[in-house]
């Protein structure tokens, strides 16, 4: 059930417009502070509600009452965004102020809109609520790989105030789910193997320990001392082997190409690009245009990914609302602030 469209007005720095998703792969480029990245955790956050419904109506036959939600909704956003209030996510202007997000799926009955004024603090209102759960979990990575926490931080953040974002909990307990079995596995050895390669090892999990290590040919090696640009893949392949990634699930990174070398974002391209293929539709926030420039040549090497890929470009207007561009190339979008400063360095170097 794919996400269609997202609609926002007066949420913190995202432009209060319509976002069009492609069911495939969404990658949204801009300045630091234009809002990329509250845009993910944004549409996360509502989605990890409306998922985890499904099991409140295993237990009571019915949707959570309005209250229950209106709650649920809060508290994810304020868990994984982080300000001190609900109401300080609302867009900063003299006055009072709402905010709106409204979410459109292929499935009408999951469409969802909230909203909550600047003074809001534990509850939004909900103008329009989901009728049926949805029935994946979505999938968050950070900037930051979170494999060589995953033995220590789910019980460390249930146990005390922490000061990180909800976002990290909910990735280390899926990093901990076990590999899939039966006739699903296939599939997944295909998924990984680029991974693999580029890895030059296999992620094993020691289950009495919770801790991860790499097997190549050299040996066994513990995660920490593994790369960290490595680690990232690491994890990607520890949610593709438990099956998390496969088969109609949503996955949104934040910066993936973090601590990547080319060649890495490359293969990085293509692992993103067969997981959009296989029915996982992909939110990404970059400033790689290394990563922008291989997506689109991956997608224009097959006809049939034409309508697989979106880009989005958000500009930052000082002292006004930020503008979104997006299209289903990158011609269509501007500006894209990594392509423009490329050519900025190429003339000085030139010049000099």
């Amino acid at each position: 059930m794919p996400l269609k469209s997202a609609r926002f007005k007066n949420f913190t720095s995202v432009p209060s417009t319509d976002f069009h998703f492609s069911p495939g792969v969404n990658i949204i480029v801009g300045e630091n502070g234009s809002g990329k990245s509250h845009v993910l955790k944004a549409i996360y956050s509502l989605m990890k509600v409306q998922a985890t419904t499904k099991s409140h109506i295993a237990r009571a036959n019915e949707i959570p009452p309005l209250s229950v939600l209106e709650k649920q909704f809060a508290d994810r956003l304020v868990a994984n965004l982080r300000p001190e209030t609900l109401g300080r996510l609302v867009k900063r202007r003299q006055g009072t102020g709402k905010a709106e997000i409204g979410l459109k799926f292929s499935n009408g009955k999951l469409n969802l809109r909230i909203s909550f004024a600047t003074r809001a603090s534990t509850q939004v209102v909900i103008d329009k609520a989901h009728s049926i759960p949805l029935d994946k979990l979505p999938v968050f990575f950070p900037t930051r790989e979170l494999i060589t926490l995953s033995g220590w931080f789910g019980s460390l953040y249930d146990s005390y105030h922490l000061e990180f974002e909800e976002i990290w909990r909910d990735t280390v307990s899926l990093l901990n789910a076990p590999a899939i079995r039966g006739p699903k596995e296939e599939r997944v050895r295909e998924l990984l193997e680029p991974i693999e390669v580029a890895m030059d090892g296999k992620v094993e999990v020691d289950q009495r320990t919770g801790r991860f290590y790499l097997r190549s040919p050299a040996g066994r090696m513990e995660m920490p001392l593994v790369a960290e640009g490595l680690r990232k893949f690491a994890m990607l392949a520890r949610m593709i082997s438990a099956g998390v990634l496969l088969e109609h699930g949503y996955l949104f990174w934040d910066e993936p190409e973090t601590n990547l070398n080319p060649k890495l974002i490359r293969v990085l391209a293509r692992t993103i690009m067969k997981l959009a293929e296989e029915g996982i539709q992909i939110f990404i926030a970059s400033h790689s245009l290394i990563l922008l420039k291989e997506i689109e040549i991956l997608q224009r090497e097959d006809s049939s990914r034409e309508k697989l890929v979106r880009f989005f470009s958000i500009e930052k207007i000082s002292g006004e609302d930020n503008s979104l561009s997006e299209g289903g190339y990158l011609y269509d979008i501007e500006p894209i602030v990594a392509l423009d400063e490329e050519i900025s360095q190429a003339d000085i170097f030139l010049r000099s």
